[in-house]
């Protein structure tokens, strides 16, 4: 029943893309998209679409949060992913359970240490964004989301480490107006990932 959810979200929430692919956005009553439409629609975005994305996880270590960022990863083209410290596998069972195979959409690296992981991301081209609420973060609809992105996020607990923060050009965080100190995880990268496209998705636009 959960996929079914989510499989129904996607389309609705896509009719204000303007993308003019048939999503009910010219009036009418909504309707399901059929898959196939659905696949027309993903083409278009793809199409729009030329930012790198990467993620670096550092220590994330529940495995059902592991595979659900991977399955938002996928769903927003995320090209690499670095597994650092003590985050699981992808190839994990239990990871498995939670990315539904879309890991193989992603190629996984495994490095123990965050910050040789962040410098490898920059050395690739990526300016590496750390998700956390630190000193001198910015809100992240302020943040340097521009050109090719790697996205770190921390342990569930703890967050990125001193020497994660250390190795990236700039932190953001996301702002919560609720009596609530923080995010899942998994919840969190969605936010940031969807951020990251937003902003090149409406400079495109302009």
């Amino acid at each position: 029943m959960a996929n079914d959810s989510e499989r129904v979200a996607g389309p609705v929430s896509s009719t204000g893309g303007g993308t003019g692919g048939g999503t009910g956005a010219g009036g009418g009553t909504p309707r399901q998209l059929r898959p196939t439409d659905v696949k027309r629609l993903n083409r278009e975005w793809r199409r729009r679409t030329e930012g790198r994305l990467a993620l670096l996880l550092d220590s994330v270590s529940q495995p059902f949060n592991v595979g659900s960022i991977v399955r938002t990863a996928a769903a927003f083209g995320v090209e690499s992913v670095w597994l650092c410290g003590n985050t699981p596998d992808l190839n994990l069972p239990a990871v498995g359970k939670t990315a539904l195979g879309t890991d193989r959409f992603l190629s996984a690296y495994r490095e123990p240490s965050p910050a040789a992981a962040a410098k490898d991301a920059a050395e690739d081209g990526f300016r590496v964004v750390a998700v956390e609420l630190a000193s001198g973060a910015v809100p992240l609809f302020e943040a340097p989301l521009d050109g090719d992105i790697c996205l770190a996020i921390g342990n569930e607990d703890h967050g990125c480490s001193p020497a994660l923060l250390a190795a990236v050009s700039s932190a953001a965080y996301i702002p919560q107006v609720g009596r609530v100190g923080s995010l899942n995880v998994a919840v969190a990268a969605a936010i940031a990932l969807g951020e990251v496209r937003r902003r090149e998705w409406t400079s495109a636009a302009e």
